[in-house]
């Protein structure tokens, strides 16, 4: 099986090793516009083969698209990061020439790839995906709902000082700081409501917490965070590879699921070979229902900004 990561920057490299490490591919290329950055990234990936044992082959190159030839799925994480008090809607002229440039070249080379869209703001970037190239729906995912469900289930570890791994929670809606959806009614540890542990106003820190995970490491850090979002793209990959089946968020086209049209938003997934394989209809109380139309709302509100490169 063969990756193709396009962006060899914090994310895509942080991705590319995590494949390499647990064997999810045989095959990843990293591939970037500036000269010689890729190659390095995936010389240095290569070299630790030796010390944790993976049998990956992991290759660069320098905007040359036909060494991605034969890709079974495509990352993008192509474009500029955040940077401290920049919110990911202000990338969206900038990124957007860059993720559609970007579709059109992998699909020459690999027509029945799986795009898995990583490039802020990525509900937005997914649709502009799925728009431009005319690719079937369940073949463009975005990843932000798989990340910001690992961050959800991380600060509810934090406030139940438990393991992580122990903890089931998911977050929906748009992967933006005011639009995404943690669902604390939903969330368990050990099949256990976390309500039963958790105080409301607990809960509710926890949510906040969690919708600004990555504008508090944007602030730590002076730009965007890459372990986690490049792990939670890795987590992706691998049940689409190994045709896992994972429930996930993704964001990803619907068309009247959850009272919703002709957006990409974070909706429960069913993640197989064939990319998404089904979209489950959790059962959403009125407060939820109404969050998550206006989450739409926002995400359609910023769609609209691609009239122009979609004419």
């Amino acid at each position: 099986m063969k990756v193709t990561i396009v962006g060899a920057g914090n994310v895509g490299a942080t991705c590319a090793d995590v494949i390499s490490y647990r064997g999810i591919a045989s095959e990843v290329v990293l591939l970037d516009i500036k000269e010689g950055f890729a190659e390095g990234k995936a010389l240095d990936i290569m070299q630790c083969a030796t010390n944790t044992g993976f049998n990956t082959k992991v290759s660069g190159v320098t905007n040359d698209y036909s060494k991605t030839a034969g890709s079974d799925v495509v990352v993008i994480t192509s474009g500029i990061p955040r940077k401290p008090g920049m919110t990911r809607e202000e990338l969206i002229g900038i990124n957007a020439g860059i993720v559609k440039t970007v579709a059109e070249n992998v699909l020459k080379h690999s027509p029945n790839t799986i795009i898995v869209v990583v490039s802020n703001p990525m509900d937005t970037m997914t649709y502009l995906a799925l728009k431009a190239t005319g690719v079937p729906k369940n073949r463009i995912i975005g990843m932000g709902g798989a990340l910001d469900s690992s961050r959800f289930r991380t600060y509810l570890s934090l406030a139940l000082d438990k393991p992580a791994n122990d903890i089931s929670a998911m977050v929906i809606g748009g992967h933006g700081d005011t639009t995404m959806i943690p669902l604390t009614r939903l969330a368990s540890y050990n099949g256990i409501p976390v309500t039963e542990f958790l105080s409301e106003e607990v809960l509710q820190k926890v949510a906040a917490d969690t919708m600004v995970g990555g504008a508090t490491l944007t602030g730590l850090l002076g730009t965007s965070a890459w372990y986690a979002p490049g792990a939670s793209v890795a987590y992706l990959v691998d049940s689409i590879l190994n045709d896992q089946k994972k429930m996930i968020a993704c964001s990803v086209f619907v068309e009247g699921e959850y009272g919703q049209n002709d957006i990409c938003i974070g909706v429960p997934c069913i993640i197989g070979k064939n990319g998404v394989e089904e979209i489950l209809d959790i059962k959403l109380n009125d407060h939820e229902k109404a969050l998550f139309a206006k989450s739409a709302d926002a995400v359609r509100g910023m769609n609209d900004a691609l009239k122009s490169i979609l004419v």
